[in-house]
């Protein structure tokens, strides 16, 4: 207890940094500029809590793309498996969806949150709310403000940050860090929204009839990319997990062209050829409507969706081809503000293998501080409570 850490942040990233380095001996106090602590984490908890992924550890690391080489040996470190134990030695048991996500039993985070902070004021950490982090004084010392505004210099042996990103900034997310740490020689990527939403120009009569409807059963494309899964038709778009997890190539795009076109398949359970034959065998007659419902097998929302990519071919063979790849434009991304995570932050060139500032010996971030995206489906929070397991590790080994 004679060396004082300070961790500035309480989410998921900080709280774990903290339980860990309060169970090696350390003084720990952590700062939150929020009332309370972690709440984009019981945020999230409001959909079911999806911690993790029970999907093989390779595989799992895939998702986190271009960032994948750097955070291996962090998740490597905590992977899914530890999280899940962690979870369930708090008393909340765990299960696996169907997906193959996991959640909570009680599918919600404030029992876990709380059997959490039960656990850190066991162990000593001190948590104090309504604290923010305003630079650093001229000693380069970190200056914490209170409510009545008063800066004061931060005394500790190490600091970690775990400010979180920049989504989402209402929840305590505002990424205005980056100056500061710019200005000090941390190299930072410019933040960009990561699984939100895209921007389409439909139809006042589709956006009418169809916004808030999910597209169930389809499969999107991009870039050699395929996700299975469903998306939600907004009044400005589309959105959903299988949108999220092709983002990142799609908004690439749209920053370099201007716009970007996801690749839809309508009936991923049927062959091309089969579809056309089923088309070739529609009545005389028959209208649009009753082919596409009848012999394709359409809901009203898919054949709508054909019809907003432009004339529809009436030719058995290029209808089918239009199902199995309707074209759907998307002209822009929702912003950071509607974002459930954002993409940029600290570069991976700016820390060392424990996560430590390369630039400010002694600081160490963890979270969404750190330039990775990662699709939904239990690889946020994953990453998020492996960096600041191993961040606490590189902590400890820097105190001693």
């Amino acid at each position: 207890m004679s060396k004082r850490v300070a961790i500035i942040g309480a989410g998921p990233a900080g709280l774990i940094a903290a339980e860990r380095l309060a169970g090696e001996g350390f003084a720990v106090d952590v700062y939150e500029r929020m009332p309370s602590v972690a709440r984009k984490f019981l945020m999230a908890g409001r959909g079911g809590l999806n911690l993790t992924h029970s999907e093989p550890l390779d595989a799992f690391l895939a998702r986190y793309g271009e960032a994948q080489d750097w955070l291996e040996p962090s998740i490597r470190a905590f992977p899914p498996s530890a999280l899940i134990e962690w979870c369930e030695g708090l008393g909340q048991k765990t299960f696996i969806g169907s997906s193959g996500r996991v959640f909570p039993t009680a599918m919600k985070a404030s029992p876990l949150l709380r059997a959490w902070l039960a656990r850190l004021d066991a162990s000593g950490v001190t948590i104090h709310t309504r604290q923010e982090w305003r630079g650093f004084d001229d000693a380069g010392r970190f200056l914490i403000a209170g409510p009545d505004g008063v800066e004061t210099p931060l005394e500790a042996d190490a600091v970690m940050l775990a400010l979180g990103g920049a989504s989402w900034p209402r929840l305590g997310s505002t990424g205005r860090w980056t100056g500061w740490l710019q200005a000090r020689g941390v190299e930072i990527t410019p933040f960009a929204p990561a699984n939100a939403g895209f921007d389409v120009g439909w139809s006042d009569v589709f956006k009418a009839r169809f916004a808030g409807q999910p597209l169930k059963a389809a499969s999107f494309a991009h870039e050699g990319q395929r996700v299975r899964g469903e998306a939600m038709i907004t009044a400005y778009g589309i959105e959903g997990g299988a949108i999220y997890a092709l983002s990142a190539s799609l908004r690439s795009e749209i920053e370099r062209e201007g716009s970007a076109v996801l690749s839809v398949d309508l009936a991923p359970d049927m062959a091309q050829a089969d579809i056309s034959a089923r088309l070739a065998g529609a009545k005389p007659g028959q209208s649009l409507s009753n082919t596409l419902r009848k012999q394709a097998r359409l809901s009203a929302l898919s054949a709508s969706l054909l019809r907003e990519a432009g004339e529809v071919p009436r030719e058995s063979a290029d209808l089918a081809a239009r199902i199995k790849a309707c074209p759907v434009t998307l002209n822009g991304m929702q912003g950071l503000e509607r974002a459930i995570s954002s993409a940029g932050g600290i570069a991976g060139d700016a820390v060392d293998e424990h996560f430590m500032l390369k630039a400010l010996p002694g600081v160490f971030v963890a979270g969404e501080m750190l330039d990775w995206e990662a699709p939904t489906g239990g690889y946020l929070l994953q990453a998020s409570f492996a960096t600041g397991v191993v961040a606490a590790k590189g902590v400890k080994a820097w105190l001693a």
